[in-house]
Order: C-alpha cells, then structure tokens, then sequence
C-alpha cells in the first residue's frame, strides 16, 4: 500500500451502539492492525435535532470493553482533530464555495412548497421527481437564475442549499473492494444537497472533506451507504483529491424472515442488539446489552467476525490477534449475514472454559446474596466442577446450588426411577461406609463405596442414583464422590438420612 493505511468509524450519537455498528468498527479495527495502520473514532452529530445525551461515551466505552479501542479521536491523539463534525462546522462552507467556483456546484433556492408540489404532480403521472440535469433550469437555481437574481437572494438572506451538480450522459466506473467494478449511468443521479443556508453541511459534504482531511486511506462501511458512493466518488474527483479504497459490508439480517437486524428483532425473540446496555433519557426504558447478559467480549468479538467474513478455513475459534493476522477485505461476502443467537451463545460456552475459575467464582459471588458470606475459594472450587456445562455465569446457582443448599425436595421422576424396594438397605449401608472413611478424599470416598459395590456384585445403579438424589435432589450435577467431597462428610451423611426418612 502506497500510503499509510488510515481508517475511520463515524457513528452518529443518535442513541445506543448497535451490533452492526460494532462490526463495521471491529472489521475496520482489524483491518487498520493488519497493516500496522490508525483506527480513527469521528462523531458524526452534525444532526443536532437527533443528538441523544450519553451516546458518545456509550459508543467509547462499548468500543473499549469490545477490546478494539480507537487510535486517534475524541480526547486521544488529536493529531487531525477536532473529530466531532459539530466542532468543525466552519470548515466546511469553504468547501461548498468552492465547488461552487469550479461550476461542480450550485445554490438552490426552491421552496419545500414548490418541491413537494412538483413530487405530487411526478406522482400523479406516475413519474418520480428527480432534481437533476433535466429539469434544473426551469428550477430556482443560480444555474437558472441571473448572476444579479442569485445575488439578490443571498443578500436577502433567502434560504438556499447548495446541490451538486451531476454530469450528464456519462458512466461512473466505480471500485470497491467487496464488491468489485461498478458502473453507474449519471442520468439517475439526483443533484444531492450538499450545504445548507443554516451554515451545516450535510452528511456528504463533511464525510468527504472529514475524510480528506483525516487523511482517510479506506472507508469501510455498511451497505446502506452504497448508493452514495457515486457522488462521494465525483465529489473527490470535483476537489482534484485522491479518492480513498471503499468496501461496503453487507447487512446484518434477522435470524429469521427477511430484512435488517433491528431491536424489535431482538426484544421479539430474547437476545440483545447492543454491547452494552442502555437508558433511553428521555423515555428511560432500558434495552439490554451483551455485557449484562454475561457474555463475554471475546465471544462477541469472535461471533460478528464471523457475521460477513469467513477466514477460508474451518476454524471458528479465533483470538483478537488470530482475527487481525488472518482478517482480508476480499474474504468479506457480498451477501447479508443472517444474525444466530444460538451462535453467539455457542461461542460464549466456549470463552467460558478459557476463564479464569477465580474470577468466575467472584463475580457468581457477587451475583447470589446466598454466597456472600462462603470462602470465595470453596465457590471458586464449585466452579471448576460445574463450568463446563455453563454458558453464561447466570446457569451457575442452577447447576451448583447443592454445593451450598440441601435439597429440600426432590424431583418426582428421579424418585419413581431411583427408589426400589431394597433402597433404604442400601443407602443405610452407603451411610455407613461414608462414616467408616477416616481420611476423606474423592479417592477414598470413591474406593470404599464402589469397592463394596464390587464385592456384592450389585447393579451399579442401585447404588449410584439413590445416592445422587440424596445429594442433589435429583439425577444431576457432577461426579457424586466430588460432590460428597466438596460438602463434607458429615453433611454427606445428614442428607442420606434425609431421603431415607423421605422414603
């Protein structure tokens, strides 16, 4: 690559950070690491009507606890700042100026009146209405209007945009690095406002010039921006400026039926559509978030890598550092990515095992008032016994309770199939041989109850099921020798006199 690669995610702080948009910021993290190059955070808020207070410390902090942390922003190695369009408004009319003197653009004074009459009456002909080369000059315009008319209007202080002019009778030859050679016939192309009489660019205007600026080498960005790609194409060939790389991700769609992946989508079948979560200011509702859910980074990172872009391989499990040396623009679908809870779920169970038992332990402290006072190492033991049959530390108190609790019930099916009639006999035998274990250990437990199991030549079964009810209550839960281990043995012998007083 001739220059260094620079590239940029400019979200708007309209509201939360959804998961799409955290995948176009991990694909250009990835990207911008692969080839030793800046990730760039810019905040798009030239929209001030839809600013949401806290969205962008949300977007930092989402992008932060994604572990793809920005290189140069907001508050960070403001080597080509300010990055928030509010705070480079006076940048941008200079720009439009000069479009305007090299004839690639123009001001526009018609009226929101006259322009939706003119849709109607399109609509009525069954035409669609299309400000461009063939209907501008009968326009208000400076392109119509006198060189004193035009003037007379901007002195007047009349409303105006400033729209691009679109060529006529040309093709576009367009690249993109997803989606390869584009063309594109410039006589439906619509002159697109550029610059508004309030002194705002619109979105355009200042991603072109932001870009420019910021020295931007590849606009990787969602889907929903490729019809803009034409005019931010011609805009760069207007001001004579090197036209940076575009890769355009394809959507993110519902886990079921057609469409984008939106929020009722997620609030519909019980998943999350943001990292974090998040309260609305204004109507305080809270949406979920994957974080507060008990997923852990790692896993989401890993699981929206894999939303749009395959390695060529069959491997799934990737590390941050795996994902950089393997990610390539070219191994990105075209196709959209259909959104898989279970997936992700898949994925968490996995970075569950990779967890260290200590620190799962803690936070499944924090989560139960129960465990508050027990030795964070007992729980952290628990742990070990019990993770790998957890996804989320949440599946914990079900799958371990009995470590803490003794049963005080016990489940109706695991009685009909664990209880026969010489059942008391042995589970008196089996408190018996637990009391006789001097130096208790698993291995010892173990030897002394499966041994005489041996002897006698009983089912194993006969043995093992009415024993386990007693411990937990029912037919689950891990190794029953760890599990009398871990209680203790006189806590072992108060729950099998429990089930035999039960029975």
């Amino acid at each position: 690559m001739t220059k260094p690669v620079r590239v940029r995610f400019a979200p708007s702080p309209t509201g939360p950070l959804h998961i799409g948009g955290v995948r176009t910021a991990l694909f250009n993290y990835l990207f911008a690491k692969k080839h030793k190059g800046t990730f760039v955070l810019r905040i798009e808020d030239t929209d001030q009507n839809r600013y949401v207070e806290g969205a962008e410390s949300y977007i930092v902090e989402s992008l932060n606890w994604c572990g793809i942390p920005f290189d140069e922003g907001p508050g960070k190695n403001e080597t080509h700042g300010p990055y928030r369009q509010s705070e480079r408004k006076h940048l941008y009319k200079q720009y439009a100026d000069q479009l305007i003197e090299s004839g690639h653009a123009y001001y526009a004074f018609d009226t929101a009146e006259t322009l939706d009459f003119h849709r109607k009456d399109h609509e009525a002909k069954g035409k669609t209405f299309i400000y461009n080369w063939h209907n501008r000059l009968k326009l208000s315009n400076s392109l119509s209007l006198s060189q004193e008319d035009v003037q007379a209007k901007l002195d007047s202080g009349e409303d105006y945009v400033v729209r691009f002019k679109s060529p006529q009778d040309q093709t576009l030859h367009l690249k993109d690095i997803i989606r390869g050679d584009i063309k594109i016939d410039t006589n439906i192309l619509d002159d697109k406002v550029l610059f508004k009489s309030d002194g705002m660019p619109t979105y355009h205007l200042a991603n072109i010039v932001d870009d420019h600026l910021m020295e931007v080498s590849h606009v990787i960005r969602g889907e929903e921006w490729l019809p803009s790609l034409a005019l931010h194409y011609q805009l760069y060939d207007a001001f004579g400026w090197e036209t940076p790389q575009f890769a355009h991700l394809p959507l993110i769609l519902k886990p079921t039926g057609k469409g984008k992946l939106s929020k009722r989508d997620g609030d519909k079948l019980g998943f999350p559509v943001f990292p974090l979560a998040w309260q609305d200011p204004k109507s305080h509702e809270i949406s979920r978030g994957y974080k507060q859910d008990g997923y852990f980074p790692e896993a989401m990172v890993n699981f929206l890598a894999f939303l749009g872009w395959n390695p060529g391989t069959e491997q799934e499990i990737f590390s941050l550092e795996e994902l950089i040396n393997a990610f390539d623009l070219e191994r990105v679908n075209k196709a959209g990515a259909r959104f898989d809870p279970d997936k992700i779920k898949w994925f968490n169970h996995h970075y569950m095992q990779l967890q260290n038992d200590y620190d799962l332990a803690q936070a499944f402290q924090k989560s139960r008032a129960e465990l508050s006072e027990i030795d964070t190492q007992y729980i952290e033991m628990v742990v070990t016994l019990i993770k790998e049959r957890a996804s989320f530390v949440s599946d914990f108190w079900e799958l371990s309770h009995f470590f803490f609790v003794a049963p005080k019930d016990y489940d109706p099916k695991a009685l009909k199939k664990a209880i026969k009639d010489d059942t008391v006999e042995i589970l008196n035998k089996t408190k018996q041989l637990t009391e006789n274990v001097e130096d208790v250990s698993v291995e010892n437990l173990q030897s002394s109850i499966k041994g005489w199991i041996a002897s006698n030549e009983i089912g194993f079964g006969k043995v093992m099921m009415p024993l386990r009810l007693a411990l937990v209550g029912a037919l689950q839960g891990p190794d029953v020798f760890d599990i009398m281990f871990m209680i203790g043995k006189a806590e072992s012998i108060r729950r099998i006199d429990a089930l035999i007083a039960a029975i």
